[in-house]
């Protein structure tokens, strides 16, 4: 009997579990491939707008890129040798997750413009509702809401004054022109960065406005050739390989300097500050640029552009702070109204709300809300006390900031799949972290982040209200090896 008959027979033998897959983005996508794998097909996946794509569908912004190389960043699976830069351009991104997708026939499972507003445990089910509308019943929910899908908008007086056209960047309007306008920029993160360096041979003048200046490290993005296309294509392993090279490349140089690897850090912040140096000449631009804070304690920014691009003439780094917006535009605090046709939000995202605002009501009533009221724990990222059957990808203290994203979350799948499958085999009915292992857990967390770079001194979406990162303090060795097969000892199991 072959190894495939075998599967079969023993998932013939199994029971079939109802699951609610929410959200369509990179995790979902990935679930929704990882179960037909393993003989599940009674799923759905729950997409609140019309196409899959998660951030990448969300942000269109212009000179939009990732920061993790190409060939680190996609499913250990799908090696694409069509990479046009070492970093993608985030269009070419949300193609791969297109094709991907496609490939494996997700669409048949999802469920367009299908935002589940409230999640219920009643009577060993999940109960998801959509408004007043109850759409499914079902066993398990595996939450691939994504982290970073909440824009977050900056607590400014007057902005809805403002006569021109104003957006988020992760609201992009197209519609609206820039070429020959007088273009501000709210922020100075990842998204700031790369417009500005994008959009400043377009527009008349660039207003960007700075409460916190950021370190920079330095990174060209060439093109990769046809020659280089070719091994990709032609070799085998030839992308296996790279992928493997620069995930212990990233894991033992960057992975450790965050975490308390002197020496590696020493790497990075010369690097920045070198770059910073040689880079820009005017001494007191290069004072504002300055951050006070040590480098990757807010998330690092990678790029080859920005510092020749503020430097323009039509460019102005603006560090006065922001009195009010009104009609014209943007008035500091020294009085100035900086005229605009066009301003920018590039404010970031809440990196704290995770599956909300979906309400979440778990056993005997508990909420989310009130569960989550001062901090949000989660057991190994992955499962909550009282939330029987929820799994979470990419949850709270995910490794986030150490790592390619699509990695730690191919990782976390492969953990709730051996909790799923224990739950296939009809012992156990429900499955939930133990409190006292979230608690053990969360405590280990919090001691080893005391010798992290998040902790050195600055403001960041990293930290909870509480001032806490919701961080990985570990190896990413660690990491692997947590996710390698659950220790049951940690669950309550319910037959």
């Amino acid at each position: 009997m072959s190894v495939q008959e075998t599967s079969n027979q023993e998932n013939a033998a199994k029971r079939t579990p109802r699951i609610a897959v929410i959200g369509g983005g990179m995790s979902g996508i990935l679930t929704a491939i990882k179960l037909q794998e393993a003989g599940m097909t009674d799923f759905t996946v729950y997409e609140k707008a019309a196409s899959l794509g998660g951030t990448w569908r969300e942000n269109t912004y212009p000179g939009l890129c990732c920061d993790v190389p190409s060939h680190m960043y996609r499913y250990s699976f799908e090696p694409n040798s069509e990479w046009s830069h070492r970093f993608s351009p985030g269009a070419e991104i949300m193609a791969y997750f297109d094709g991907v997708a496609k490939k494996y026939d997700i669409e048949k499972f999802v469920k367009f413009n299908s935002e589940i507003t409230c999640a219920r445990y009643q009577n060993g089910k999940w109960h998801l509702e959509s408004g007043d509308e109850t759409l499914d019943v079902v066993d398990i929910i595996v939450s691939a809401a994504g982290v970073l899908h909440k824009p977050v908008y900056p607590d400014i007086d007057g902005v809805d004054n403002f006569a021109g056209a104003v957006f988020h960047s992760a609201r992009w309007n197209h519609d609206v022109p820039l070429d020959g306008k007088r273009v501000g920029i709210i922020g100075t993160g990842s998204t700031a960065v790369q417009i500005t360096a994008d959009i400043i041979d377009r527009v008349e003048h660039l207003s960007l406005f700075q409460r916190t200046a950021q370190w920079i490290f330095p990174q060209e993005n060439p093109e990769f050739s046809e020659k280089e296309k070719d091994v990709f294509r032609n070799i085998p392993g030839a992308m296996d390989d790279l992928y493997a090279n620069l995930t212990n490349l990233f894991a033992s140089t960057f992975g450790e300097a965050v975490i308390g690897d002197e020496e590696q850090m020493k790497l990075i912040q010369d690097a920045c500050r070198a770059n910073l140096e040689d880079s820009v000449q005017d001494p007191e631009l290069r004072a504002r640029l300055t951050p006070d804070y040590q480098a990757a304690c807010k998330r690092l920014i990678v790029s080859d552009g920005f510092y020749a691009a503020i430097q323009k003439p039509n460019a102005e780094l603006v560090t006065d702070q922001i009195e009010r917006v009104e009609a014209g535009g943007v008035r500091t605090k020294d009085g100035r109204l900086h005229e605009l046709d066009v301003l920018v939000l590039a404010t970031g995202f809440d990196g704290h709300s995770f599956m909300r605002p979906m309400e979440l009501i778990g056993k005997d009533g508990l909420n989310l809300d009130d569960f989550w009221a001062d901090a949000t724990p989660a057991h190994r990222s992955i499962s909550l006390p009282g939330f029987p059957n929820y799994f979470m990808l990419v949850g709270p203290n995910s490794p986030i900031g150490n790592f390619s994203l699509i990695d730690i979350s191919e990782r976390q799948l492969a953990y709730v799949m051996q909790l799923i499958d224990l739950w296939r085999g009809g012992e156990v009915n429900e499955i939930s972290a133990k409190q006292e292992s979230m608690e053990t857990f969360n405590a280990t967390i919090k001691d080893a982040m005391k010798d992290t770079v998040w902790v050195t001194g600055c403001q960041s979406w990293y930290l909870d209200k509480n001032g806490n990162p919701a961080m990985w303090p570990f190896s990413f060795g660690k990491f692997c090896e947590d996710m390698t097969a659950p220790n049951l000892d940690e669950f309550d199991l319910v037959s």
